[in-house]
């Protein structure tokens, strides 16, 4: 129990929980201030996805990841990573919102708050897996 209490609880995970949330308030921030003004929600939402993108990428990379290679060799690659993974999570909230909101007449806002739970998860997974391995690599070496 203590093994798994370390594996889910370390610098990295408390660091990307700590940046997730800074993330969804960027993108809460902007996706509200948006839909005070009425515009559509799915354009707010859209335009709220690359604000996070752009602060998660480089909030993830420099202290959650420590991925603190700068060079466009492996800054490119993996920003194109981090956005396509990125793409596909917005993908998925914004199909949820379409359902919940025009199909099922959920309140928006409502939904958008559901749906970013699973966003947050699939967001770490694809990060930790797919985004940020060099540094794993490194480690690896290492040990």
């Amino acid at each position: 129990m203590k093994n798994l209490w370390k594996k889910l609880f370390n610098r990295e995970t408390v660091s990307y929980l700590i940046f997730g949330v800074l993330t969804t308030v960027v993108n809460y921030l902007v996706y509200y201030g948006l839909r005070h003004f009425e515009i559509n929600y799915m354009i707010a939402n859209a335009a709220a996805w690359v604000a996070a993108v752009l602060f998660a990428y480089f909030t993830n990379k420099h202290f959650v990841f420590e991925s603190h290679d700068y060079s466009p060799r492996v800054m490119l690659p993996e920003m194109g990573r981090f956005a396509a993974g990125r793409l596909i999570t917005l993908l998925m909230e914004q199909v949820f919102l379409y359902v919940t909101v025009d199909l099922l007449g959920g309140n928006d806002r409502i939904m958008k708050l559901i749906i970013s739970v699973a966003v947050v998860i699939v967001n770490y997974v694809l990060s930790k897996l797919f985004i940020f391995k060099n540094k794993m690599k490194k480690e690896e070496k290492h040990e």
